[in-house]
């Protein structure tokens, strides 16, 4: 910790700034080492790919990475084929830790999740966002706290779970997951070692404390009349929990599914910063974007990261995953889900 306080107060130097002359300090000690800049990065220290369907990375970040809060998210940055590539995971370590965990669950056609289950290794860096999201704690902790998630949800409920015990909550905590197999239960040999009351049910295989999904008899078994409930997981789990418990907080990371308008606008489309102008023909500004030769920064492509995010002078935009139409000026729009609703001017 002292040595990146001390890299981050030498990089941070005005003198340092004009003695590397106009590309700045960052590219050359980066040179020597990835994470030797103002930029936020992490080095992969460990992996471990546990189950079938997931890696866990463990990160060391560098002095610019700032502390998420439990069940927070962030954004990460891989390099792959020559393209960066951003995805959003929540960290699954307790508050004030250390290191960095995240375990990345398998997609099928995940570009950046089955990169890294296959190629992940130590000595990798990434590149890391701000932490984000509303999914947390609240600073007065609840008595009573059930904690429900499905597959990939596991990560922010841990981080939870973590700080909780850290902070020695004498409150009642029960916890129940969804996976499809015992096999692909992430974390089940330290959930057995916490003092939590876990049920695990198996939606592919026998085994597990509950069988099929969740309903008013699994929340019956794990924890009745709750003080707060955190759910974290498909679209169905959030929902099936919600129709039965009160006081719930929820996250889902599975993007929201949108089609594309028939019909375009025909409006003109402006790239301000680029002196670029193109007639709208329907597709997400982003690719229209990219069509017309610019290559703004994206990840996820599917308006969960915000990696794509840029300010709209003017005109009018609908949101592919809401439907919402926004006409306001200078206002910051995801270009990956927006597509012109008539003239458009964009910062990019």
């Amino acid at each position: 910790m002292f040595t990146q306080t001390l890299t981050s107060k030498v990089l941070g130097s005005p003198l340092v700034d004009l003695l590397t002359g106009p590309h700045g300090v960052d590219r050359y000690t980066e040179l020597v080492d990835q994470t030797w800049t103002t930029d936020a990065r992490a080095k992969v220290v460990d992996v471990r790919r546990s189950t079938p369907r997931s890696v866990t990375l463990v990160l060391e970040p560098n002095a610019a990475v700032v502390g998420h809060r439990a069940g927070q998210h962030v954004n990460l940055t891989v390099e792959i084929d020559g393209r960066r590539r951003t995805r959003c995971y929540s960290p699954a370590n307790a508050e004030g830790a250390p290191l960095l965990e995240l375990t990345v669950g398998r997609r099928d056609g995940g570009l950046v999740s089955e990169h890294l289950y296959r190629h992940a290794h130590p000595g990798l860096v990434v590149g890391l966002s701000a932490p984000a999201g509303d999914f947390v704690l609240p600073e007065a902790r609840p008595r009573r706290i059930l904690f429900v998630s499905g597959g990939s949800g596991i990560t922010p409920v841990m981080s939870m779970l973590r700080t909780l015990v850290a902070e020695g909550h004498t409150g009642e905590i029960a916890f129940m997951h969804y996976a499809r197999s015992p096999q692909e239960a992430c974390y089940r040999a330290e959930l057995a070692a916490m003092p939590v009351r876990v049920l695990h049910g198996y939606t592919r295989s026998l085994g597990g404390e509950l069988t099929g999904h969740f309903d008013a008899a699994h929340l019956r078994s794990a924890m009745p009349d709750p003080d707060a409930v955190f759910v974290c997981g498909p679209p169905a789990l959030v929902d099936a929990v919600q129709a039965v418990c009160d006081n719930v907080s929820s996250e889902s990371f599975v993007p929201v599914p949108f089609v594309i308008p028939d019909a375009p606008s025909g409006g003109r489309i402006t790239f301000r910063d680029s002196a670029i102008e193109s007639t709208d023909d329907g597709r997400p500004l982003l690719e229209q974007a990219e069509a017309a030769g610019l290559t703004p920064k994206n990840g996820c492509r599917m308006g969960i990261c915000h990696t794509c995010t840029r300010r709209k002078h003017r005109g009018a935009v609908r949101n592919l995953t809401t439907g919402a139409v926004s006409s306001a000026d200078e206002e910051d729009v995801q270009i990956c889900v927006s597509v012109p609703v008539g003239d458009v001017d964009l910062a990019l």
